[in-house]
């Protein structure tokens, strides 16, 4: 270990980005436990690299006593005062004890654990370096599958893609090219760990930030998402700019911007809305396509509201297995009761019934649907009949 190990280090630096100091300090360590191991010393030892010539030394430490209890650890203060006039009780003197054969032993002993230590250098570098792309878009190439999971490279590492994480409607085959939403990045035992996602709904508004300036420089900015993997999005916009349209600026011309994203995501259904400051406007512009005559809200809960829409217009309100009605409930927050015209008509003509207070209160079993925010909103049994 000289001129050639100092040369190892070196080029250990400038190819793999290890500093010297670590791989140094690494070496230090295994040393001292190389020569406790091999010369069946316990005392406390230090070892020493010297970095300009490369040369080993190994010291034993003695602290400077009274009375010597134990001559492995401790040395008297009439001997370290022969050594130099300015010991004091307490200090500490450094003894060299290097055998003449501890380069060899050093190089054998130490080589694992001086591996270890750069595979953990190592892998800080490639933590830090993709801890920063974090709730971002990363490019990758699907390597493998296995029962749980597909692993994409991103370039240094494999990340992994679960099953909730997969949209339904998409099949992963090997070097297929996707874009995908790094959720957590981890620094475990066993290294970086990266974790993605394609059903993510932040996925969404990272590729509308790529695709649409406006959104990126923030004239127009993203206000809620509501999606459903593989499917149907809601997401609603405003502009912060009275020049600039929201909806259309997402759109792009002829749909090239949202089209692009729609092939992206393999097809998944877009319906862009204005955000407005009126609740039940933007509820209403939640339920598009459907026609919503009017929005009433809930006196006693003031996230609760009844939407009344056009008898034909019932089932396109309530969507496929009740989809729209549910994504409006998570984009707008509130809980939407949906009735038709009729159903209005027929509720308000009710006489009121004088035996119970009551009355005031919104009947739940004539809903043709009700809609919630939660993750997993349900919709009634009469709500699947209207839709069908």
């Amino acid at each position: 270990m000289s001129k050639e190990m100092l040369s190892a280090l070196d080029a250990l630096e400038s190819e793999k980005g290890v500093k010297k100091e670590v791989v140094i300090e690494a070496l230090e360590a295994a040393l001292v436990s190389a020569y406790k191991r091999n010369y069946g010393q316990a005392q406390n030892v230090e070892v020493e690299f010297d970095q300009k010539k490369g040369d080993i030394h190994v010291y034993a430490v003695k602290e400077v006593t009274d009375e010597v209890f134990d001559s492995r650890l401790e040395v008297s203060l009439k001997e370290a005062l022969a050594i130099n006039e300015a010991y004091e009780v307490g200090d500490d003197i450094r003894f060299e004890v290097t055998p003449k054969d501890f380069g060899r032993i050093a190089a054998q002993t130490a080589k694992q654990v001086i591996m270890q230590r750069v595979r953990e250098a190592e892998r800080s570098i490639i933590y830090d370096q993709y801890i920063k792309y974090e709730n971002e878009i990363m490019q990758g190439v699907v390597e493998r599958r296995d029962s749980r999971y597909i692993y994409v490279n991103l370039g240094k590492i494999e990340a992994i893609l679960s099953k909730s994480d997969q949209m339904p409607n998409e099949h992963y085959e090997p070097h297929d090219r996707i874009k995908v939403y790094v959720t957590k990045v981890e620094n475990t035992p066993k290294g970086p760990q990266v974790y993605v996602s394609r059903t993510h709904p932040d996925l969404v508004k990272r590729l509308f930030e790529q695709e649409v300036p406006e959104i990126y420089d923030g004239t127009v900015e993203i206000v809620s998402i509501a999606r459903e993997a593989g499917d149907r999005t809601k997401m609603a916009v405003r502009s912060h700019d009275d020049n600039v349209d929201s909806v259309g600026t997402c759109v792009g011309p002829r749909g090239q911007r949202v089209q692009a994203i729609v092939n992206e995501l393999s097809g998944e259904n877009m319906d862009i809305i204005e955000w407005v400051d009126d609740p039940a406007e933007y509820i209403a512009n939640a339920l598009n396509p459907a026609q919503v005559v009017d929005v009433t809200f809930d006196p006693t809960n003031d996230k609760a509201v009844t939407v009344i829409v056009p008898d034909y217009q019932l089932s396109l309100a309530i969507g496929k297995r009740g989809q729209n009605a549910r994504l409006a409930a998570k984009l707008t927050g509130y809980k939407i009761d949906i009735k038709s015209e009729t159903e209005a008509d027929e509720l308000a003509d009710q006489p009121a019934t004088p035996s119970t207070s009551e009355a005031a209160e919104p009947a739940t079993d004539a809903a043709p649907t009700e809609a919630t925010p939660e993750a997993a909103p349900t919709v009634s049994d009469d709500s699947a009949a209207a839709n069908d």
